[in-house]
């Protein structure tokens, strides 16, 4: 995950009006005058995206993506952009402030305005989900809260839903996904890589700390939604537990709890004879109650991690699939439109992941229980730094939009994109 801050003014891709000084009003002239005209000729809606035509009504990014599919560029410079939302016509953006205590914002953007600050001063907001009475839950670090967005003034209808959520060590962003009958399902990440402070060296004693902790560390937690909000988190049943960090988190219309987990780095720090590259996978898990998945004592599918050679992973929950190595799946969704061709029925999963098996879309279709059925299909791919043309990818959250199309949000570029079947 990239620290370096990338704080400047929003844009909008086609927002030409809204620049301070001519310089920038001629870089954009070059992405505007195109799209005004009617003419398909190459543009540059950022200083290293090319775009060429339309897709959804955006300017068409030079990505490879499946058939009947493309991307547009929506909007730019939203700073580190992570959860996204739709409400009507209007999108919610959270840019989590790059990983800085109090620097996050609630962003909305209206078509054909530029991006609104609604919110200013949050504290590392990662993710946000529309609830059935029009109203945002927001997970930030340490909490999550929910807020009025068509308020004139969305801050004063601020409500803490869930407090204590941890808010320190390596992963103190929590993720969420929220069910029909108002239960809540949050990611409570490790505090740790692999229950060690600094990598190589393994944890004391054959007990990990943080697991016990309450909430304990690398778990699922389950929170009712209802009138006794807030909720404390150190009170909160726990769903389901040893997951390092499951930041990627959706249910199936029949209420199955998925994750996607991104697993430990630098294995061979402990034990050479493994290769960094290859191992430990990700792991793609379909939820039971009050199961444990092994984290940290093991890994992959249930093999004993190289600090605990002797643990007996046998009495541990297996995962559902092994994903690459270093993928970081941060945002899935189950995709049942027929709005991009060859997608319904579908779980959609981002690889957020800067190695060769990340920064890329992928498609997995799903039996009639809604279990995968075969391997991941690249859905958008060849998005590694291509300078001139476009830079590497960061995809992290993944919405769904009334038209079928698919939002994405690019945290390192700090980008909205969109996929969607092309247009005339």
């Amino acid at each position: 995950m990239s620290f370096e801050t990338r704080f400047g003014a929003i844009s909008h891709p086609l927002s030409c009006c809204c620049l301070d000084n001519w310089l920038r009003l001629i870089g954009k002239l070059a992405l505007c005058l195109p799209m005004v005209l009617g003419v398909a000729q190459p543009g540059y809606a950022h200083e290293s995206y090319r775009t060429l035509g339309t897709c959804g009504g955006y300017p068409r990014l030079d990505l490879q993506t499946a058939p009947g599919t493309c991307v547009g560029l929506v909007a730019q410079h939203l700073g580190f952009p992570r959860g996204a939302a739709v409400l009507g016509d209007d999108i919610y953006v959270v840019d989590n402030g790059d990983w800085v205590p109090d620097k996050g914002r609630l962003l909305r953007l209206r078509s054909g305005q530029p991006p609104q600050v609604l919110m200013s001063g949050l504290d590392r907001p990662n993710a946000i989900i529309v609830t059935a009475d029009k109203r945002i839950l927001m997970a930030l670090a340490g909490r999550i809260a929910s807020i009025d967005p068509e308020a004139s003034d969305p801050r004063a209808t601020w409500r803490d839903v869930v407090m204590n959520l941890p808010d320190s060590g390596r992963h103190p962003l929590p993720a969420m996904a929220l069910a029909k009958d108002g239960s809540l399902y949050i990611n409570v990440g490790s505090a740790s890589d692999n229950c060690d402070q600094d990598i190589g060296k393994p944890a004391h004693g054959n007990v990990c700390r943080e697991t016990l902790e309450s909430p304990p560390r690398g778990s699922v937690l389950l929170a009712k939604l209802g009138a006794s909000e807030p909720l404390d988190a150190r009170q909160l049943p726990v769903f389901a537990r040893g997951l390092r960090n499951s930041m990627a988190l959706a249910l199936s219309p029949d209420g199955q709890v998925i994750d996607a987990v991104n697993a430990r780095d630098a294995i061979n720090a402990i034990d050479p004879g493994y290769s960094d590259e290859e191992m430990p996978h990700d792991t793609l898990d379909y939820l039971v109650a009050g199961a444990d998945y092994g984290w940290p004592y093991c890994f992959d599918d249930n093999r004993a991690s190289p600090e605990n050679a002797q643990y007996d992973c046998s009495t541990k929950a297996h995962p559902t699939r092994l994903l690459p190595s270093h993928a970081a799946p941060l945002g899935m969704l189950i995709y049942e439109d027929n709005g991009l061709p060859g997608q319904q029925h579908h779980l959609i999963i981002s690889y957020h992941g800067y190695r060769d098996s990340g920064h890329r879309i992928v498609s997995l279709a799903l039996d009639d229980h809604f279990h995968p059925s075969g391997e991941p299909q690249d859905l958008v791919w060849g998005w590694n730094n291509a300078p001139g043309d476009h830079p590497m990818g960061s995809p992290v959250s993944i919405t769904e939009m009334s038209d079928g199309s698919l939002l994405v949000t690019e945290d390192r570029n700090g980008t909205l994109l969109k996929i969607a079947a092309p247009g005339p």
